[in-house]
């Protein structure tokens, strides 16, 4: 399936998702794809923002501003990791039986599965900027994400 499709079907149904890329050949290179289309979505997104702050801001060009951000969105990899193994441990600990992979293609397919929140949400900080909505708009995909996640990694930590 194409991974539009798999996104849109992920808001329905996203264990039946997880598991499908959990059926797949292991490859470590395929789950990273995922890490990297979501920072790839999520520079995107970050970018309407930053547009606004540089014309707000008249002595500060956009191009370091970007800069910043793609080495920042880089800077995280680690931490997507390290997340990924410490939601495992903890699974372990309520008796989850999956394993570090499991809880990777979990976390990073669900981070792939909110880009599209993401993108609204720089839409809405480069378009009306920081305020109610823009905070609506965070706490909304926040949750979304929390439950798509939670969501997969329980189905992730099944018996294999």
């Amino acid at each position: 399936m194409a991974v539009t499709s798999d996104i849109v079907e992920s808001w329905h149904h996203p264990r039946r998702v997880v598991q499908r890329h959990l059926s797949r050949e292991r490859s470590e290179a395929f789950v990273f794809t995922f890490l990297f289309v979501f920072l790839l979505l999520s520079f995107v997104a970050l970018w309407p923002g930053q547009a606004r702050a540089a014309f707000e801001a008249k002595n500060q060009p956009l191009s370091p501003r970007l800069l910043a951000v793609a080495l920042a969105l880089l800077a995280t990899v680690p931490l997507w990791y390290g997340l990924a193994a410490l939601s495992h441990l903890m699974a372990r600990v309520l008796g989850g039986q999956g394993d570090f992979y499991r809880a990777r293609v979990a976390l990073f397919w669900a981070l792939v599965v909110i880009s599209p929140g993401l993108l609204l949400q720089g839409l809405v900080a480069g378009m009306i900027g920081p305020g109610p909505q823009l905070l609506l708009v965070q706490i909304v995909i926040s949750l979304a994400f929390l439950v798509l996640w939670l969501s997969m990694l329980r189905e992730a930590e099944r018996k294999p």
